[in-house]
């Protein structure tokens, strides 16, 4: 399993290219005016979904979300960017690491806000697991 890194490390942004980037808006708010954590957990789900579609070569349907850690708030008007990679495929489903960073909109700064561990399955037109096609990508 990914174990989430601690909060207090220094870190920078992954190396790549995001795969989703948006802005956090005032519909998007819990009563205190932070950035809703499920809002925020639904963005993070689109991302992942998009390699495990890639790998699964078609439609997946997600399993699980495991070792999710906010490690800081969103506030509205911060720009998120939102990192995915495959950590590890199966027969039928593939865990995918996400991570959500924040830049405020003042600073060219960015601060991770989250991270978890997502897993999808793919499935059928009856949405019954199916086998993963054999690729170099996941072949174990």
């Amino acid at each position: 399993m990914i174990e989430p890194t601690h909060p207090d490390v220094s870190l920078s942004a992954p190396d790549q290219q995001p795969v989703v980037r948006v802005i956090a808006m005032p519909a998007d708010t819990n009563p205190e005016g932070d950035i809703f954590g499920g809002w925020l957990l639904a963005q993070m789900d689109l991302a992942g979904s998009t390699p495990a579609f890639d790998i699964a070569q078609g439609r997946c349907a997600t399993i699980a979300v495991d070792a999710m850690v906010f490690h800081q708030p969103v506030s509205v008007g911060d720009e998120i960017s939102i990192y995915a990679r495959i950590v590890k495929t199966g027969r039928t489903s593939i865990r995918v690491h996400v991570e959500a960073w924040k830049r405020p909109r003042a600073t060219h700064d960015s601060i991770r806000v989250t991270e978890g561990v997502f897993t999808y399955v793919a499935i059928d037109q009856d949405r019954k697991p199916r086998p993963l096609p054999v690729t170099d990508t996941n072949r174990t």
